[in-house]
């Protein structure tokens, strides 16, 4: 691919973060996270996003190495601390409805070797101190999206057998198809065309009401998954609780909802790795006992799956259940993107850790206690595994007791 091509590319991908992704409305604040090595992406969605008449543009810069040397040379005490002004920051974002754009750019083994304790320290430590702003984007009080950039480490871990120019080249391509960003069609339209079947999906899955579901393949994932009562199936773009639409995730395949946090029975295998904390986890399973995970284990990964399971309460029970067809474009590209946003939108997916409050009826304007008394989770964290397989079988229960097949060898029947 020319260079000239790639830029064009590029500046459409900008323009559809703006535009359609965050949305980003006249007079309104933007918090650009990117590492540093996309800033040709990030200084686009900069431009771009003043030109649709954006107040101010922030831009938090990240660093794979940064990170690491953070994690491996830092005192045990820095680790631990979060000063007042960065907390005063994040509550000047949540108070002025300010929106996020992400860069998802991650080498997949960023952090292999570091010591797993130090991470799940410092995420102990600070986390509940941030929660509130997790908490505000997660659950969509205002607008958040996230788009991809390649880098050449995740070049090489996705395609390992081509030069580095050619892994580079297939990795961006991967990502503007994904992405719907292409020369010859208007992104915008083609996303307005792919959010409405989203929207669809969820409408369906909302007028059924059910009140389980039950996952079956022949891995041996075996799961019965409660659903809180008034929940919401949500996917495609959604309306942000300051009534501003806006689509999270570019790209996304999702519908989704909140399980019970005590609802939840049974065992459940990977079928991709999961890329957490810069560590991948391979090959590995949950059993769940009342909502809460009872047993697990990995063949690669362990010690960085026992961080995230014991980080917190909220951390071993689901804050999340999204359904995705196995005959979607992502997972058509039979490529192991290793990460997360991208694997977790070629399969269906559950996530450990906090749930969103927008999916149940009202949930945006309930206190905390008064989401968990309907079941809702709290954690400090809220990461998604796959485990969406070609064979899966997805039977829904509904209120008054009525069997409904939803997934037939791993794609959306009803």
């Amino acid at each position: 691919m020319d260079n000239k091509t790639k830029e064009l590319l590029i500046d459409k991908l900008a323009t559809l973060a703006v535009r359609v992704g965050a949305n980003v409305q006249k007079d309104q604040i933007l918090v650009i996270s990117s590492p540093l090595h996309a800033s040709v992406l990030a200084k686009k969605i900069q431009k771009e996003a003043y030109l649709v008449g954006a107040k101010k543009v922030y831009i938090d810069w990240n660093d794979d190495e940064l990170t690491r040397n953070y994690y491996t040379y830092a005192k045990d005490e820095t680790l631990q601390e979060i000063e007042d002004f960065q907390l005063a920051r994040m509550k000047y974002f949540v108070e002025n409805n300010a929106c996020r754009i992400s860069i998802d750019s991650r080498n997949p083994h960023g952090m292999r070797g570091v010591d797993m304790g130090r991470v799940m320290l410092a995420n102990r430590a600070i986390g509940p101190k941030t929660h509130f702003f997790q908490e505000h984007y997660g659950s969509s009080k205002s607008q958040w999206t996230i788009v991809a950039y390649p880098n050449d480490e995740w070049c090489k871990t996705v395609f390992p057998d081509l030069p580095l120019d050619e892994a580079w080249d297939k990795l961006f391509e991967a990502i503007m198809y994904t992405s719907r960003v292409s020369i010859d069609k208007d992104p915008a339209e083609e996303w307005k065309k792919h959010t409405k079947t989203l929207e669809d999906h969820s409408k369906i899955m909302n007028d059924y009401n059910f009140k389980k579901l039950h996952f079956k393949n022949q891995l041996g994932t075996d799961l019965e998954v409660e659903l809180v009562e008034n929940h919401i199936w949500a996917g495609g773009g959604e309306n942000g609780g300051n009534g501003i639409y806006f689509v999270p995730n570019i790209p996304t395949e999702e519908v989704f909802t909140m399980p019970h946090r005590n609802g939840v029975n049974g065992k459940v295998f990977s079928t991709k790795p999961l890329n957490y904390q810069g560590n991948l986890i391979r090959d590995f399973y949950f059993v769940f006992k009342d909502g809460k995970v009872v047993d697990y284990n990995a063949k690669e990964g362990y010690e960085a799956l026992k961080s995230l399971v014991e980080l917190d309460e909220g951390s071993s029970r689901l804050g999340e259940v999204a359904l995705i067809s196995n005959n979607s474009p992502i997972s058509n590209l039979n490529i192991l993107f290793n990460d997360t946003l991208f694997d977790e939108n070629a399969s269906c997916h559950l996530a450990l850790g906090n749930a969103y409050s927008m999916n149940v009826v009202g949930g945006t304007t309930m206190s905390i206690e008064e989401l968990k008394k309907i079941g809702y989770n709290v954690s400090i964290t809220h990461v998604d595994f796959m485990f969406g397989s070609a064979d899966m079988q997805i039977v829904g229960t509904t209120h008054d007791g009525k069997e409904v097949v939803i997934f037939e060898k791993g794609n959306f029947v009803i």
